[in-house]
């Protein structure tokens, strides 16, 4: 049974990590200057990922539709069972990789593509807003 209010408080993390990373992508050249400008904005993506990423290892859990083979994977199984459209689900894959890349292979990270990701934040948001209405149009009494 999908604890609901476990799942409201992880989207309630990625929409405060998404305010954030809305705030930061209009930073000016001096704020964006200072070294750990970047180093926060991607601690702020991987925290906004991997909160998508808890809701949906926790929606596949609490449904029955796993285990799934990674973290990329449960978004897939969220694609096949209608919680996010599978376009959008093949794009959250691509969220969960790049998160990986800036967790295990940071040194190697090309920044521009952190401030590419930075600048549109749009499959998190929808992710954060199917879940959502999933949640609504699947309460239990």
């Amino acid at each position: 049974m999908v604890d609901e209010l476990r799942v409201q408080r992880l989207l309630r993390s990625v929409s405060d990590e998404l305010d954030l990373l809305s705030h930061e992508a209009a930073a000016d050249g001096e704020r964006r200057a200072d070294p750990i400008w970047l180093r926060g904005v991607k601690y702020s993506m991987i925290s906004a990922v991997e909160g998508c990423v808890d809701v949906a290892q926790h929606l596949c859990s609490s449904e029955g539709w796993g285990p799934p083979a990674d973290n990329g994977d449960a978004m897939r199984v969220l694609g096949r069972h209608g919680v996010v459209e599978r376009d959008h689900a093949d794009r959250l894959v691509r969220a969960v990789g790049f998160r990986n890349v800036l967790v295990h292979e940071y040194v190697d990270v090309d920044d521009r593509i952190m401030l590419d990701r930075l600048a549109d934040l749009t499959d998190l948001r929808r992710f954060q807003q199917a879940v959502a209405v999933w949640l609504h149009e699947h309460q239990r009494p």
